[in-house]
């Protein structure tokens, strides 16, 4: 008997699904995408059969079996115990601790900031208006980038962290698009915008793209 392919619960824009379809895609892994449109029905991720799989009704989230692991650093790290090639976070524990501050500024210093949860919030409860939920969102975005630029002039080789991919990589290209949408100006941060039209380039990164998943809409 077969067994069941893994499925990843998705939404095509959300940064943090963009980067587990990245890692599945680089580990060459079959999986089925179950779409959870963010915005469609008040929201498809508050509906009662998602949040029976994920009760913080978040995506992405990964079904591996009888194993549900949710929040994109964890698929992350479970993909790489469980499938290692090729690995993401390097072995060498200064090498990975340092991998993983890289990961982490994008993924509690920017990302948390600039979703879409908080805009409705600004919008809805203290009725800020679409222009100053832009300009906070940038302001995270150009802060967070800031400091990714030092790490990279220490780090960079062919991408972030030397001549291989790792979960730093992951991490930057989702937060580079969403950067893009938001206006911020790339070229303003030479070693990000270098390393990103690498990866741009890459297969795996290519098919993970917002613009290549089921749930797409046509008209983007």
């Amino acid at each position: 008997m077969s067994k069941e392919k893994p499925s990843l619960y998705s939404y095509f824009r959300s940064s943090a699904s963009y980067r587990a379809r990245i890692a599945l895609h680089l580990k060459k892994i079959d999986f089925k995408y179950e779409a959870v449109h963010l915005l469609k029905d008040g929201g498809q991720q508050h509906a009662l059969n998602f949040l029976a799989v994920n009760p913080m009704g978040q995506v992405p989230t990964f079904v591996d079996g009888m194993n549900v692991i949710s929040q994109s650093m964890a698929i992350i790290d479970y993909l790489d115990s469980k499938w290692p090639e090729p690995r993401l976070f390097p072995q060498n524990e200064a090498e990975r601790a340092s991998v993983i501050e890289f990961c982490e500024i994008i993924n509690s210093g920017i990302q948390p900031l600039v979703n879409l949860k908080v805009g409705q919030t600004l919008e809805k409860d203290l009725g800020a208006t679409e222009a100053q939920v832009k300009q906070w969102r940038q302001g995270f975005t150009v802060r967070g980038f800031q400091a990714l630029e030092k790490i990279l002039a220490r780090t960079a080789g062919t991408y972030c962290f030397g001549s291989q991919i790792t979960a730093a990589d992951v991490f930057l290209e989702p937060a580079v698009f969403s950067a893009i949408g938001l206006g911020v100006r790339i070229e303003e941060f030479p070693l990000i915008k270098k390393i990103h039209d690498r990866l741009s380039q890459v297969d795996a990164f290519k098919k993970a793209h917002p613009s290549n998943q089921p749930d797409t809409p046509l008209e983007n």
